[in-house]
């Protein structure tokens, strides 16, 4: 599922950042699997929700320009038969439904 891949991403991301280890811009790209303008891209939603992220030509790596934390969780599991009648009314698609629900909802979180 891309939602993990992403959430990965920038986790693995934000770490190098923390440590000031990301290289140039292409090396940045090349560890975290994507390209160059994707790479940009993702800096730029991090710094529209507040990551001071900047680039340091001398010493050819990304870093925070303040201290900055990202936190993400995520946890799927088994819904009970008694949480499954709360929320669909123990329908047939309710595990297709809170699937697509949990996805929409990581989706809205993402964009």
């Amino acid at each position: 599922m891309k939602v993990f891949e992403y959430l990965d991403r920038i986790n693995r991301m934000h770490k190098m950042v923390v440590r000031q280890r990301t290289g140039t811009p292409s090396e940045f790209a090349l560890q975290l699997g994507v390209s160059r303008t994707t790479l940009y891209e993702m800096i730029d939603e991090l710094r529209s929700r507040g990551a001071p992220i900047s680039y340091s030509k001398s010493l050819k790596t990304f870093f925070y320009n303040e201290p900055f934390e990202i936190s993400i969780a995520c946890s799927l599991r088994p819904l009970t038969c008694t949480e499954e009648k709360k929320y669909t009314g123990g329908n047939y698609l309710s595990k297709i439904l809170f699937f697509r629900t949990l996805y929409n909802e990581i989706s809205t979180v993402i964009s």
